[in-house]
């Protein structure tokens, strides 16, 4: 694989596969190693050819966060992603900075909740911002599935919250 090729496909979604990752182990260096070896694994076997890299970093990630956590056998706990968020201030106000980040936490505690591959749709979706058909693939799903879950999740999520006191109007 060129070199350029790896470095644009780095710089684009080193970042939302990182908090994919993330949502599967709730470990930062976790997360952290398995999405090097995703890419790593981009430099051994993905040839310039391949029509969709970007579903195909997330299969190969997807696969390799769920050998990780069996390898493992355990369940990780939720820890906050601070150093994530630290790269993201840029001068923002304080005040922004702290809602910003207590409702990306709301949010993300309450994605916890749902059954992983609602979970996982609504990921790829909204944070990997994928095409039903390209999850689909990675899921192994068929698109209409894709949908159908996709829905029962958002209903789910806005029912966690709303049940849990959250205004989210």
């Amino acid at each position: 694989m060129d070199s350029k090729l790896l470095t644009q496909l780095y710089e684009r979604y080193a970042k939302e596969l990182y908090l994919y990752i993330y949502s599967f182990c709730h470990s930062h260096s976790m997360a952290e190693d398995i999405r090097q070896e995703t890419f790593l694994k981009a430099i051994l076997s993905l040839s310039n050819q391949h029509t969709n890299m970007k579903a195909w970093l997330y299969m190969v990630a997807r696969n390799l966060s769920i050998n990780a956590i069996k390898k493992e056998k355990r369940v990780c706990h939720i820890k906050e992603i601070e150093a994530l968020e630290d790269m993201e201030l840029n001068g923002a106000s304080l005040l922004h900075t702290i809602l910003t980040k207590e409702r990306n936490q709301l949010l993300y505690h309450a994605l916890d909740y749902l059954p992983t591959t609602k979970k996982e749709i609504l990921i790829l979706q909204y944070f990997g911002q994928l095409s039903q058909k390209e999850i689909a693939t990675i899921l192994h799903i068929t698109p209409e599935n894709v949908r159908v879950l996709s829905y029962r999740a958002k209903k789910e999520l806005k029912l966690y919250l709303e049940e849990n006191g959250y205004d989210i109007s």
